[in-house]
């Protein structure tokens, strides 16, 4: 990712000193803070940089470290992702 971060994605950086050059030496933080936290502009932003089956790659190899289990059983149903976390059919989505 050469891009810098657009500027309604700079919120979720606010600790760093320029969230706009984060991209290019930080793209793993970057996925998991979007994906984690981010709204439908920080997504549409997102994917339109990574492709469907590279967001599933990166969320099979880095989500179980680097998002909330939550996260990551949403974006494993999403993507259409297997493993552990990911609900079954007829499974609450987040049970209490």
């Amino acid at each position: 990712m050469t891009d810098e971060l657009p500027g309604h994605a700079c919120r979720l950086f606010a600790h760093y000193e320029d969230p706009a050059q984060l991209p290019a030496a930080s793209s793993h933080l970057v996925l998991a803070k979007i994906l984690e936290e981010g709204d439908r502009a920080d997504l549409r932003w997102l994917t339109d940089r990574y492709s469907e089956p590279e967001l599933a790659t990166w969320v099979d190899q880095h989500g179980d470290r680097q998002l909330s289990s939550r996260s990551l059983a949403f974006w494993r149903i999403v993507l259409t992702r297997t493993g552990p976390g990911t609900r079954r059919a007829g499974e609450a989505l987040w049970p209490l």
